[in-house]
């Protein structure tokens, strides 16, 4: 039989000759689905469009529009990008070029330090090739071929060492360029009409530091130049925005060489900052009966090899040996500890659950290239909290951490979405526990979100090693998504340590373990708080809530009374006694994203009110200096995210 039937997504089947290509089909529909197509699903699987259909099969064209079609063209632009790199510094050695968010980037080993002063030269070079319109192909070669071919590439031939003997390797060939691929790839370099280079960063070979140290260097990637352009006043915002830029300019928090990456120092605001976060995070705790303990910053790893954490993640440990020759580390989280509290004694069903709660400093040893202000560090602080409790308590347990969820993320106008965080049951071997205890776990997750009501999506793989989780997805007011609280169910460390209760019939009953961070860790929250509101903390939050502003000397006394009224009142006030003029003053203080800035003057000595300016640049004059605090007093308790003067 020469003839096959093919079905599309909309149900239609039509017939076609055997060994007809997705191209070929693709331009029998219509000339613009031929051009906006990229790659193909044949069953369900993605291939070239060059994949040749024998048997009845089902068929999706993919454009640029698919998610999956937008990581193809990302994927076959990194090979456009490495095939210009060649073509001007030939001596380079590739590694890998995966595909990332917003583009891709490539491993390179070479004797040239590479730059951004770099970037418009290759750029030149990558739009000369889009513009040979290259087709671009795959074949399958032996191991024995692909050794020769990579021979100068050790980075290559360690990669094919590892494959079987005899299985087959896929490349891709564009030209004079090829590379080893598993694919797909767009069918002409012509497609790619949208590449920029981004960034240089360091990175090592597999990420071991014991590896060759290579340069990354990052491009973006979209279907069209209009999306690149939009992306690029995207992260020019975003670097307006900039966390460390902003925290520099209202003196948060420094780093210093001296006391290393990735280890933030919080200046007086950084600190109010954070405590007035922790202290909100607590009062919505306390209402629900938690209680704080404190535990040590160290260890000995036998805690860890208990609870599992040493066999994963040894190699992310600070680790110290005492005079005594004792291994100790600094926790990399607080969990195991936790469980010492409360296995210290037997526990009754009565008492049961217990509920505590820890703001504390945690250590991991990130790799230099990994940190990023505060999104990523060596010493962070948890908000962490663990409950102990029953199987029949666990839904009540996780509702009532979600109202405090709910509750934290709403006085910031964040909307929430839930992500249920499972395990990959194709990968036992990266969890704790059994298949059935996984699958409890899991199906009571999905009990307590229909329970909540509203939407969730599932993940596999997105598990912690230990239990399943609940994790709140929210984006922030550039567009981009952030996994900010979790809430995660833990069956197996509770068995680990032989964690449990004695029940109504006087017997051993195991407990289970709910983990619960609101802003996870108080520095990655504040990063993405930042960059979300560009600044502009909300009155309740913002360090120097007034700025008084005193016209000339002679009112500066009136303003430091002003000030210690307010103080008694709980309002954080900072007085501008400089000797520069009023709109200079008020620049300064918009700047500093100060919320609220009072002009003073001799009419508003005169007559006791005040000269009221907003950030957003709105006036009111004659205010009532009584009725003024009052109203502040209020915003602030309500930690009102809006207000009008």
């Amino acid at each position: 039989m020469n003839n096959i039937i093919v079905s599309f997504p909309d149900g239609k089947k039509e017939e076609f000759s055997k060994g007809i290509t997705a191209l070929e089909i693709a331009e029998k529909i219509g000339p613009r689905l031929a051009m906006a197509a990229v790659a193909t699903k044949v069953n369900g699987v993605l291939v070239d469009l060059s994949h040749k259909i024998t048997e009845d099969s089902q068929l999706q064209i993919i454009t640029g529009k698919d998610k999956e079609g937008l990581e193809v063209i990302r994927h076959s632009a990194a090979h456009l990008f490495a095939q210009a790199l060649l073509r001007i510094y030939p001596d380079s050695k590739l590694t890998i070029g995966p595909v990332v968010e917003d583009g891709f980037y490539y491993d390179i080993n070479s004797e040239r330090t590479f730059s951004p002063n770099d970037f418009p030269g290759i750029e030149l070079e990558m739009e000369k090739i889009v513009r040979e319109d290259l087709p671009v192909y795959r074949e399958e070669i032996s191991k024995h071929d692909a050794l020769k071919l990579f021979a100068n590439n050790p980075f290559k031939v360690e990669m094919i060492n590892e494959l079987p003997e005899h299985e087959k390797i896929s490349m891709y060939k564009q030209g004079e360029f090829f590379d080893l691929c598993r694919g797909p790839h767009v069918p002409r370099t012509s497609r790619l009409k949208a590449v920029k280079l981004s960034k240089v960063a360091g990175a090592y070979w597999r990420a071991d530091v014991k590896n060759a140290q290579l340069q990354r260097i990052y491009g973006l990637a979209f279907v069209e130049k209009k999306d690149l352009d939009a992306h690029l006043k995207l992260i020019e915002e975003a670097e307006k925005r900039d966390h460390r830029k902003i925290g520099k300019e209202q003196g948060l928090f420094v780093f210093s060489d001296l006391v290393g990456p990735g280890l933030p120092l919080w200046t007086p605001k950084g600190t109010l900052l954070r405590n007035l976060l922790d202290d909100y995070i607590w009062s919505l705790r306390s209402a629900k009966g938690y209680s704080k303990v404190c535990i040590p910053h160290l260890t000995k790893k036998e805690l860890y090899e208990t609870s599992g954490h040493w066999q994963k993640y040894q190699d992310d440990l600070f680790k110290t040996v005492s005079r005594e020759g004792h291994m100790f580390a600094l926790k990399p989280m607080n969990c195991p500890h936790h469980t010492q509290i409360f296995g210290s004694e037997i526990r009754s069903y009565r008492e049961m659950p217990h509920r505590y709660s820890e703001t504390t400093m945690c250590y991991r040893d990130e790799q230099s290239g990994e940190l990023s202000g505060l999104s990523r560090v060596r010493g962070f602080t948890q908000d962490d909290a663990h409950v102990f409790c029953r199987q029949i308590q666990i839904k009540e347990e996780f509702l009532k951490i979600w109202d405090i969820v709910d509750k934290f993320y709403s006085t910031f106008g964040y909307t929430l979405k839930v992500r249920l965080s499972l395990h990959d049951p194709k990968n036992m071997e990266k969890y704790l526990g059994s298949p059935e205890r996984w699958n409890f776990s899991e199906d009571m997750l999905r009990e307590i979100a229909s329970e909540r009501g509203g939407e969730y999506f599932e993940a596999k793989g997105e598990a912690a090693f230990y239990g399943p989780k609940i994790d709140f997805m929210s984006k922030d007011s550039l567009g981009r998504e952030w996994q900010v609280a979790t809430i995660q169910l833990d069956m197996n460390m509770p068995e680990r340590f032989d964690l449990y209760c004695i029940n109504e019939s006087g017997e051993k009953e195991r407990v289970v373990m709910i983990h619960a961070a609101i802003m996870g860790s108080i520095e990655r929250f504040l990063s993405i708080l930042i960059e979300h509101i560009a600044g502009r903390f909300p009155l309740w939050l913002s360090p120097v809530q007034i700025k008084l502003l005193p016209i000339a000397d002679r009112h500066v006394d009136y303003c430091k009374e002003l000030g210690t009224e307010m103080a008694k009142h709980g309002i954080r006030v900072e007085i501008d006694e400089r000797t520069e003029s009023t709109p200079k003053k008020v620049r300064d203080a918009q700047l500093m994203n100060v919320p609220l800035m009072i002009t003073i003057g001799d009419k508003e000595i005169e007559n006791h009110t005040l000269a009221v300016r907003t950030l957003d640049g709105k006036v009111k004059f004659g205010v009532v200096k009584e009725d003024f605090i009052h109203k502040i007093v209020d915003l602030v308790k309500n930690k009102s995210l809006t207000f009008d003067i």
